[in-house]
């Protein structure tokens, strides 16, 4: 990369700063308001302008290029379009400013109607600047108690990630520094939004909080600004002549007469604005006598202020204004919670395009519903107006019929968003997911054909989303609307596909076990045979993701009891029936019956399914690496990675085969030395929109990789934030990190920071819940990483123990052959008499591992001085792109001696301690 400082725009910039986030390219254009396609031209140009070949490098680069690029601050993404001017509110604007410097929670309260939310985009877009990773506007009017979490995560562009949840992910992103969060209307959930602001007020001191509401949130350290009326004899007539002139360019009225009218709408904003509409057909003198007239009936009013009967009456007025056909899509629109287009008015009002064309457009002019024309025209009910409608809705004994065709409208628009998954429809998705999960949530109890595709398509959605507790969720309810019992056999499946993704396996298999009961009473013997075999195949491959280990006499049971309720002949009941059998049939815990496994593979390729044949890779993988046969692990391993494009990645069912896929690819690949593929993979898997978003799962898979080809710096930044990260997430029990915290300790030990190398040292117990780094499972990497060191320190006095150790494990092991290499070139280094017998017994791990064959030629050059066998392990070294093995080999050379010590010196090394 060139040394001149590159200059990039605003725009390249912030794209930048979100790629060193681990954002994706859908993500990015969510946050920035931009298309997918405008994301993919800037990162073009950055891998252009920096002259690196992919976005994980410019990921890198964005987190130690702050000082040449200074990153665009003050960005406050989400806030409503405003089409009229801002009037008055100087006073109330400067407190909530004061109260933001230095309190983490400022609540605007005030009744309905008083305009906070216009308050709070101002204050809002005044205050930004001072928060360093900029803020976000959510609105939460839509928005159902049991979504929350979810909304403020789409306006984030955040998505879950497997093993963690949604909350936990929103905190990782707000933890990052400080930022604005603003949420606005919360009043209808006041208890939900309450515990979301403590738990990320917990869990990141860094960011500030801003909500707007009827009433406090009642949580300590709670600063309230109250939003009274606008003043009389000032704001309140400036806000009645801008509305007015707006309406009426020709508008002019006796200023008496303005000052009468505003002190009777008490100074309310939105009952000034409803009246200054009225303003062009009725003069201001004409609204004072018609809203007298009405002020009058309503004179005995019970409201609990006198400002909120002066609005309500307004709008009884307005709507007492409106002819017949426009009072009936006023009321029904009263079944919108959120924004809504021509389509969906059409729908769900029972009119025509043209007719709700017209209607919508006299009600946007008479100020009862508001039209938002960016980036499409949607239309929306201010949450008072449409408190109003609603009551009308009531009256009018047509609410039923109205509810109906909203769930219908509902059902139908999320099946044509899912199929829409494979081209845009994310967007779209977020502009009605608020809408679509509050028709599910009022959807009456019971079997209903609309209900259960709206939540089934919802399950799909939200699981496209990366909403996967969400999505989970979804399908569990779709099974309770199910029409039949093989429709909720079908959701349940689905609903176990999530659980799996969350890596909750017990629910998972509950849930198949649940599928299997009702396809059983629907008569549906090959579907209850699916069901319990996908039960079994799940106990039997991931035995340690089970809370309570499910006994083999059960699986045993429930495999009978699948093959005596499918048909043998279907080749998907043989293939799902083969696949449980190799994983249960074995010797113990994953180690899968080989021969069994061979003919699961031969039944799933008859079904073209993918999911199914890697699933069956699996068992004869995991069998060949249980084995030793690391070279055939890694073979099945790529050839699953072959299976994955055609694997739908937005459909729950491919989601654990996808996951688990990169995941034993990338171990196996490592495994056998194969150090280019292991990074190919681990680059796939962070690409992954699923996987790559979740720090500590895809850093862990490539570190082993990184450390081994002597990219150090790389790793050590990736093992920063997988540390971070996983602490972040409140330190779930993550086995699978082992690997990585060992390959961290080994890079600081080979560059001589013996500080830092026991600190992850003792960090391997936290991560794998053994508290003793020396278990059976981590043992052979133990005696690699303490070998490897020695031989590169030149630390002989624990020589003969160290082979001894190496040596000691029942072989089959994944870093066995690593250990045995490091220990016999120790041992050939010591001079020990049995490294001749151990330097014959390393040959057959040579066959088996691409490292090990490099580390093999460098030990015979060492012991017989031969030059031939050291190029051949320079060339070795080279080819899997191992550049501090290649180094140090080359300190061994006498002729390239001094080639070494640059390379050595170049990778942060001592370049004088590894010829011995």
């Amino acid at each position: 990369m060139s040394s001149r400082p590159v200059e990039v725009s605003a725009r390249e910039a912030e794209v930048l700063a979100l790629l060193g986030l681990w954002r994706s390219n859908a993500q990015i254009a969510t946050r920035l308001h931009i298309t997918v396609r405008t994301v993919e031209g800037h990162v073009s140009s950055l891998l252009r302008k920096y002259g690196v070949a992919d976005r994980r490098a410019l990921a890198d680069l964005a987190q130690t290029i702050s000082d040449e690029v200074p990153l665009p601050l003050g960005r406050l993404a989400g806030l409503p379009q405003a089409h009229t001017s801002f009037v008055g509110r100087a006073e109330e604007r400067d407190a909530v400013l004061a109260a933001l410097t230095d309190h983490p929670l400022v609540t605007l309260i005030g009744p309905g109607g008083v305009g906070k939310t216009r308050l709070v985009t101002v204050a809002g877009e005044a205050a930004v600047p001072a928060f360093a990773l900029g803020g976000t506007f959510v609105d939460l009017a839509p928005v159902g108690a049991e979504f929350v979490v979810q909304a403020v995560a789409a306006a984030l562009g955040v998505t879950e990630r497997s093993q963690q949840p949604l909350e936990d992910t929103i905190a990782e992103r707000l933890g990052r520094g400080r930022s604005l969060l603003i949420l606005d209307n919360c009043e209808h959930l006041l208890d939900a939004v309450a515990g979301f602001v403590e738990r990320i007020r917990s869990a990141c001191p860094d960011v500030t909080i801003l909500a707007t509401s009827r009433e406090r949130l009642g949580l300590p350290g709670e600063r309230v600004v109250n939003v009274g009326p606008l003043p009389l004899a000032s704001d309140a007539e400036r806000l009645f002549e801008d509305r007015a002139l707006a309406a009426d360019p020709g508008y002019a009225a006796d200023p008496a007469v303005v000052a009468d009218l505003c002190a009777r709408l008490d100074g309310l904003p939105l009952a000034i604005e409803l009246a200054a509409a009225r303003s062009a057909s009725l003069g201001a003198t004409g609204l004072l006598t018609a809203l007298g007239d009405y002020l009058r009936l309503l004179a005995g009013g019970r409201g609990p202020a006198v400002r909120h009967r002066s609005l309500r009456a307004v709008i009884g007025w307005s709507h007492d204004l409106l002819d017949e056909e426009e009072r009936i899509l006023f009321r029904r629109l009263a079944a919108f919670t959120g924004s809504f287009d021509l389509a969906a008015v059409t729908a769900v009002c029972g009119t025509t395009p043209a007719v709700s064309a017209d209607v919508l457009g006299r009600l946007v002019d008479k100020s009862l519903v508001i039209h938002q024309r960016s980036p499409a025209s949607r239309w929306r009910l201010l949450a008072t107006i449409r408190a109003c409608a609603a009551e009308q809705l009531d009256v009018s004994g047509e609410r039923p019929e109205t509810l109906r065709r909203h769930l219908d409208w509902a059902a139908t628009t999320a099946a044509a968003l899912e199929g829409r998954l494979a081209g845009r429809w994310r967007d779209d998705y977020d502009a009605v997911a608020a809408e679509l999960q509050t028709a599910l949530v009022a959807a009456p109890p019971g079997p209903d054909p609309a209900s259960y595709q709206l939540a089934c398509s919802l399950g799909r959605l939200a699981y496209a989303r990366r909403f996967l507790m969400e999505s989970l969720g979804h399908y569990r309810l779709a099974a309770e609307h199910a029409p039949t019992l093989s429709d909720a056999a079908r959701a349940r499946l689905s609903a176990a596909d999530c659980a799996q993704v969350v890596h909750d396996t017990g629910q998972a298999f509950e849930l198949r076990l649940a599928a299997a009961a009702d396809a059983r009473a629907a008569g549906d013997g090959d579907a209850q045979a699916v069901a319990l075999a996908r039960a079994v195949e799940l106990a039997g491959r991931f035995p340690a993701t089970f809370r309570t280990e499910i006994p083999g006499e059960r699986l045993d049971h429930l495999l009978d009891e699948a093959a005596a309720a499918g048909d043998p002949a279907d080749p998907v009941i043989a293939a799902r029936l083969a696949c449980a059998a190799a994983w249960t049939a074995g010797s113990g815990k994953l180690a899968p019956d080989p021969e069994l496994g061979e003919r699961a593979v031969q039944a799933a390729q008859a079904t073209a399914d993918p999911v199914l044949i890697s699933g069956a890779l699996d068992a004869v993988r995991t069998a060949a690496a249980t084995s030793g046969r690391l070279r055939d692990a890694h073979r099945f391993s790529l050839e699953r990675l072959a299976l994955l494009p055609s694997m739908d990645p937005d459909d729950p069912y491919s989601a654990p085969e996808i996951e688990d896929t990169y995941g034993g690819a990338c171990a196996d690949a490592v495994a056998a030395g194969a150090l280019p593929e292991a990074m190919s993979t681990a680059r796939l898997l962070l690409a992954d929109d699923l996987l790559g978003d979740h720090p500590y799962l895809s850093a862990s898979k490539v570190i082993p990789a990184l450390v081994l080809t002597g990219e150090f710096d790389e790793a050590l930044r990736y093992a920063a934030t997988m540390w971070d990260s996983w602490q972040r997430a409140g330190c779930p029990p993550a086995f699978w990190m082992s690997a990585a915290v060992h390959f961290t300790a080994l890079a600081y030990g080979l560059l001589g920071d013996r500080e830092r190398f026991t600190t992850w040292r003792a960090r391997v117990g936290a991560v794998s819940g053994i508290p003793n780094p020396y278990n059976p499972q981590l043992a052979p990497l133990v005696a690699f990483v303490d070998a490897r060191i020695a031989v590169h320190t030149g630390d002989l006095t624990d020589a003969p123990t160290r082979l001894e150790r190496a040596f000691q494990h029942v072989s089959g092991g994944r870093y066995e052959p690593y250990a045995h290499a490091a220990a016999v070139e120790l041992a050939v280094m010591s001079g020990l008499p049995e490294a001749e017998e151990r330097l014959s017994a390393l040959k057959a791990d040579a066959g088996e591992n691409e490292w090990v064959a490099a580390c093999l030629a460098r030990i015979q050059g060492r012991l017989h001085g031969d030059r031939v066998a050291l190029e051949a392990a320079i060339e070795g070294w080279g080819q899997l792109g191992a550049r501090f093995e290649r180094a140090c080999t080359l300190l061994l050379h006498p002729a390239r001696r001094l080639e070494g010590q640059a390379e050595l010196a170049a990778l942060g090394a001592e370049p004088d301690i590894a010829v011995h």
